[in-house]
């Protein structure tokens, strides 16, 4: 009966430790439960055992049961306090960007407008404009003063924005005219060509690439040479910058992001350094909450255009970075002392909307480049 008894809880909680350790492994508490739970069933199994043979009454194999499950026990709550304490330092909480504020035509947009009637308007067959959330603002004041007023959806209709990669995506599908984007990535021009479609980018204004860190982090600026050194994994604390003694994380993008695509050009032929997937972040506004929120410590260090960083997202938890002792201001980027600006682009892919030309012509044209002026963004001259 005894043997039967310790087969069976063998079996038993060999099931249960089994079980419990996929569980953990899955959901990510592997670092404690993927070695703790079968060093505790193990430990529960010998016990029981030992308790069936009446081995417990014993004062040796009774204080090494005991000890065991204290020690268990206190490890358990170690780890959840830690881990709840972390928890609790998350502190800030905020959101993307709410684009809805910049449609145009409704009340109080954030959408700008000219002080004179556009020189150009589009009546019917309006062009489908899709692009990043970084641009929306744009192209959404350019549908202000050229389209008809009515209610333009933020997810469907003429005027959306699917974010960089979305819509690229629906740019190749033919399902919009003009996407407002930074320059493709290596990878979306190669796709357009295999789909043999003719790509058109016409820029229509300038921006500064911009790299930003918690607003208590003591660094104030970096060099061109250092920021490469952290992104390709070469500077991997602070303190090599002048910084506190802390290890530098350093988030990402996903590829084909305008940012990340804009990232991967600033690195030219240095390697950037593959990133941990916790370290990607998928929305824009969401590299800036991360940069601020990853247990309200200062070791972040994140990148993103200017006008969205220091405009669109309303966070006082970063500050931006002076590179080669310059910061990033609107000023800095017309006179050319800011060292890292991009151009953004109108892109088209063999539209037969009859607008889009005389369109995009009225973009680049005085009225055009004022409301790229007005949205916060720097115009071509």
């Amino acid at each position: 009966m005894r043997l039967f008894g310790s087969i069976l809880t063998i079996i038993v909680f060999s099931l249960f430790g089994f079980v419990g350790t996929i569980v953990a492994l899955l959901s990510g508490n592997d670092e404690f439960y993927g070695l703790g739970i079968p060093i505790m069933t193990f430990g529960i199994i010998v016990i029981i055992i030992l308790a069936i043979y009446g081995q417990l009454k014993k004062k040796v194999p009774k204080i090494c049961a005991i000890g065991f499950v204290g020690i268990s026990a206190v490890s358990i709550m170690g780890f959840e306090g830690y881990h709840s304490y972390l928890r609790s330092l998350e502190v800030v909480s905020t959101q993307d960007v709410n684009l809805s504020e910049y449609r145009p035509f409704v009340e109080e947009t954030k959408a700008v407008s000219l002080d004179n009637p556009s020189t150009f308007k589009i009546k019917d067959n309006l062009p489908k404009l899709d692009g990043a959330t970084a641009l929306y603002p744009v192209y959404s004041s350019f549908v202000q003063a050229v389209y008809p007023k009515k209610e333009y959806p933020l997810y469907e209709g003429e005027v959306v924005s699917s974010q960089t990669n979305g819509a690229f995506d629906r740019l190749m599908n033919g399902e919009v005219d003009i996407i407002f984007m930074a320059h493709p990535s290596e990878e979306q021009m190669n796709r357009a060509e295999r789909l043999g479609k003719k790509l058109t980018l016409t820029p229509i204004g300038r921006e500064a690439f911009v790299f930003f860190v918690h607003s208590k982090n003591p660094v104030d600026q970096l060099s061109l040479k250092q920021i490469l050194g952290i992104y390709s994994g070469e500077i991997t604390n602070w303190e090599e910058v002048g910084g506190s003694r802390e290890e530098i994380r350093a988030f990402q993008r996903p590829e084909g992001s305008g940012s990340q695509t804009t990232l991967k050009k600033f690195m030219g032929s240095t390697p950037l350094m593959d990133a941990p997937s916790e370290d990607i972040v998928s929305a824009m506004g969401g590299i800036i909450r991360e940069t601020t929120n990853y247990q309200n410590r200062k070791n972040a260090i994140g990148f993103s255009f200017r006008h969205f960083s220091q405009e669109m997202v309303h966070n006082g938890k970063i500050k931006n970075i002076a590179v080669e002792g310059v910061l990033p201001t609107k000023e800095n980027i017309q006179n050319n002392t800011y060292p890292i600006v991009a151009e953004f682009y109108a892109i088209t892919a063999d539209s037969k909307n009859p607008h889009i030309e005389t369109f995009i012509n009225w973009m680049l044209s005085k009225q055009g480049q004022k409301i790229v002026d007005l949205s916060g963004y720097v115009p071509l001259n």
